[in-house]
């Protein structure tokens, strides 16, 4: 999934790569690996995420290259690499570095520590030129736990618009693509991301409300869109955030796996549809994406996969993890890339 100018982005193990070719890769986030198989690729920027890959594909990496020249560096804990137009970066920021809440007037150590990492966030791209957040991935130990009086997800969500509201950047409308996942009990706050010099088109589902306009009844709203777009030289390329069973701003099929996760493409249909709609003269498709799937019983991946491959056939790129989702209601969450398909069917 890739053009002359475009991004790229495989799932696969990293014992398979050949040196020669990560001068070109832009970063990586591994999925449970063992830290020290990481270790060995050098100065290129490592998501450490504790999610389990689900199935028998056994250690699969993310892995994001570009065909431009690319640079290494690190700015106070994200590390990066950019290309010309666009930069990968990642931050691995541990709660015990703030277990004081009284000393922070009851704020929680989540809330100070997401906070930190969205200041140094923002703080890179916009010192790097490339204040345009595309697509940002969240990883949180515990996500649906309820601690200092509310729930963590809650909490992150409640940090995150107060780091956005301190950088100058929109609350809604012009917001990245993202998502928020559990991670295993003990791991840090991990968030990687990827930002541009150009400022990319925002997508959002006609069949739901858009996250940061939620009702109050979901707590502090969510800073996201579902889906943005990056248009390079040559080429687009299609970030679709975390989705799931959700029409207008309420889970359906509650306890149901094989129904949400038809929810889940109906909605992924929608989206295709109004990016196609939004980004005139591009073509984006539902076979032609790369799949991440975020399973939070793992005993439910038979029925799911049933459904993916009905939906989607043998082929299609699916990657699957186990991990809780935003909303304790949820089974299962579905995002994707996907690339510009309307030149190679010319």
């Amino acid at each position: 999934m890739a053009s002359e100018a475009g991004l790229q982005v495989d799932y696969r193990p990293l014992a398979i790569q050949d040196p020669a070719r990560w001068e070109r890769v832009l970063g990586i986030a591994a999925f449970h690996i063992e830290r020290s198989s990481v270790l060995a690729t050098g100065n290129i920027p490592v998501a450490d995420i504790r999610t389990p890959v689900l199935g028998s594909a056994g250690e699969l990496c993310e892995i994001w290259r570009t065909r431009q020249p690319v640079e290494s560096g690190q700015r106070a804990r994200v590390q990066y690499r950019r290309g010309e137009d666009v930069l990968f970066g990642c931050i691995s920021v541990p709660e015990s570095d703030f277990q004081a809440p009284e000393a922070s007037g009851g704020v929680s150590a989540l809330q100070t520590a997401t906070e930190q990492a969205y200041r140094e966030i923002f703080a890179t791209v916009d010192a790097l030129a490339c204040p345009h957040l595309l697509r940002i991935w969240n990883y949180l130990p515990q996500i649906n736990l309820d601690t200092h009086g509310t729930e963590r997800y809650r909490q992150f969500n409640n940090a995150r618009r107060n780091a956005i509201a301190a950088s100058g950047r929109e609350l809604t409308g012009a917001v990245p693509a993202a998502c928020a996942l559990g991670s295993a009990p003990g791991s840090p706050l991990v968030i990687y991301f990827l930002a541009s010099r150009a400022t990319p088109a925002v997508v959002e589902n006609p069949r739901q409300v858009s996250a940061y306009q939620y009702p109050p009844q979901y707590g502090p709203r969510p800073v996201f869109s579902r889906a943005s777009v990056l248009r390079e030289k040559s080429a687009a390329t299609l970030f679709i955030s975390g989705t799931a069973s959700i029409v207008g701003h309420e889970t359906l099929h509650v306890g149901d796996v094989v129904a949400q996760t038809r929810e889940t493409l109906a909605n992924i249909e929608a989206l295709l549809a109004e990016a196609n709609r939004v980004c005139a003269a591009v073509r984006f498709e539902m076979q032609a994406l790369a799949y991440k799937v975020y399973v939070r019983h793992s005993a439910d991946l038979p029925l799911i996969q049933a459904q993916l491959h009905a939906a989607l056939g043998a082929r299609a790129r699916l990657l699957y993890l186990q991990a809780d989702i935003c909303r304790q209601d949820l089974l299962v969450e579905i995002e994707a890339i996907g690339q510009d398909t309307a030149d190679s069917a010319a």
